[in-house]
């Protein structure tokens, strides 16, 4: 195996941007109820999507353990219901609202994965679903969407904001905005993949790491594993290109950034969440940095030698398994957030064939 140049781990640090700003106004408001979720809050989202959401399988693989020198757990969620994590969030925030609340419909923002989770959770709970999307969403997320059922808006993500268009959307139509990760319950049915990975690992997790957009996932996750799993360590992974979490983190408060141009379309998000940030600041040990090209060969690595298909930023944490093993240490047992498999397969053929690189 050939040597590669390694960045350092990049742990509540990273550089400033003429690109970046950060978010004053927010910094200054006192925190909310994001500082009480709990245990409690997750196990109760497990319990209302008992039965609902996929039990998804742990993947182990004696090849990827040699690799990095580690026990490593795989936790699947690609094999979820619309094929991602987001099915936990949506699901438990839908069936947590009223009937009359789920009688008036409900509206969501996503680039994709939420977008399909919201329409089928909400079709399964009776509810009509209108999502926000941008127009240039993969087809494969826009066509799952339609066919759960949802009206999909489109919007121009470059000259748009979404935010605005659901918020006049939710007001005029009078129906509730599902969030994709700045909820309480959307957090606490995504850290229903951490509590259900700790339930089927045979040992104590030593660290977790998971994909970082809005910093639902990670939020749930870490407070999952810092609750079951006292000392071990929770990293998020975000694109080099959207580092938005690592420069909020180092600022200490809320950091917005450009657009990010980078193949984990479900990552590209500008600014971490309000509710999620306050949780993440507390919770979280730090947060990684991946490169376009370690995430496709984290996707053709699963492809090959595990015989998964990983979206992108499905792929993340397992990337910064793969790149940062070293700074990660050695005969740890990681968990690792395999987050969404939704690619299409021309674009996973076009990716997987832009570089023969490998581990």
């Amino acid at each position: 195996m050939g040597q590669k140049m390694r960045r350092p781990l990049r742990s509540l640090a990273g550089p400033a941007s003429r690109h970046a700003h950060t978010d004053d106004a927010t910094a200054q408001q006192p925190l909310t109820s994001a500082a009480v979720i709990g245990i409690d809050d997750v196990y109760r989202a497990a319990t209302r999507i008992d039965g609902v959401a996929h039990r998804t399988p742990v993947v182990t693989s004696r090849s990827l353990d040699s690799v990095v020198d580690a026990r490593v757990l795989l936790k699947a969620e690609t094999l979820q219901r619309t094929g991602s994590f987001k099915f936990r969030g949506a699901y438990n925030k839908i069936a947590s609202l009223s009937s009359d609340q789920r009688q008036a419909g409900v509206l969501a923002f996503s680039s994709g994965n939420h977008a399909g989770a919201v329409a089928l959770a909400a079709r399964l709970l009776g509810t009509a679903a209108t999502i926000v999307m941008p127009d240039d969403a993969p087809a494969i997320k826009l066509a799952a969407t339609r066919q759960y059922g949802a009206e999909i808006i489109t919007y121009d993500r470059w000259r748009e904001d979404r935010e605005q268009i659901a918020a006049t959307i939710a007001r005029d139509r009078a129906v509730t905005l599902v969030r994709p990760f700045d909820d309480l319950e959307v957090i606490a049915g995504q850290g229903t993949a951490a509590l259900e990975l700790v339930e089927q690992s045979p040992d104590h997790l030593d660290l977790l790491l998971a994909p970082v957009s809005g910093g639902g996932l990670i939020a749930g996750c870490a407070t999952a594993v810092k609750a079951l799993c006292p000392g071990a360590r929770v990293l998020g992974v975000e694109p080099q290109a959207g580092d938005d979490h690592v420069r909020s983190l180092a600022a200490g408060r809320r950091v917005s950034i450009g657009i990010p141009e980078t193949i984990a379309d479900a990552l590209r998000l500008t600014r971490p969440g309000e509710i999620t940030f306050a949780v993440n600041r507390r919770l979280l040990d730090g947060v990684l940095t991946v490169s376009d090209q370690e995430l496709i060969i984290a996707m053709r690595f699963a492809f090959e030698r595990l015989k998964l298909v990983l979206e992108p930023g499905g792929a993340a944490g397992l990337a910064a398994l793969l790149a940062h093993r070293a700074e990660l240490g050695t005969g740890r047992r990681i968990g690792v957030i395999l987050s969404g498999g939704n690619v299409d397969p021309t674009s996973f053929c076009r990716l997987l064939g832009c570089t023969g690189a490998s581990i």
